[in-house]
């Protein structure tokens, strides 16, 4: 249960930088619409902040955090972004009226 929790928890946050024109939901720019680095600077901190929780809910759970290779740091920010996709769709490839 707790996999599928912060699988949707990963879901709903790399989908978060491309529904909003403020920094972070909170910080308000000049430019509109947000330009599409500040989006991926959000999307790279937000993985950093669901990869903390999946590292504190690990030792939470199991006591103890596996070890981990390069290996999984980049299928899991693979995934991230591909989590990111529909976001990302919606904000420059739907025709709105």
């Amino acid at each position: 249960m707790t996999n599928l929790i912060l699988l949707l928890l990963a879901l709903l946050a790399a989908n978060l930088p491309w529904f909003s024109n403020r920094l972070f939901y909170v910080i308000p720019l000049k430019h509109r619409p947000k330009s599409i680095a500040w989006c991926l600077l959000e999307l790279v901190v937000l993985y950093f902040v669901i990869s903390a929780v999946a590292f504190y809910t690990e030792q939470a759970t199991m006591g103890q955090v596996a070890g981990q290779n390069w290996e999984f740091y980049a299928v899991t920010a693979s995934l991230f972004l591909v989590f990111a996709f529909p976001g990302f769709v919606y904000r420059y490839f739907w025709q709105r009226s």
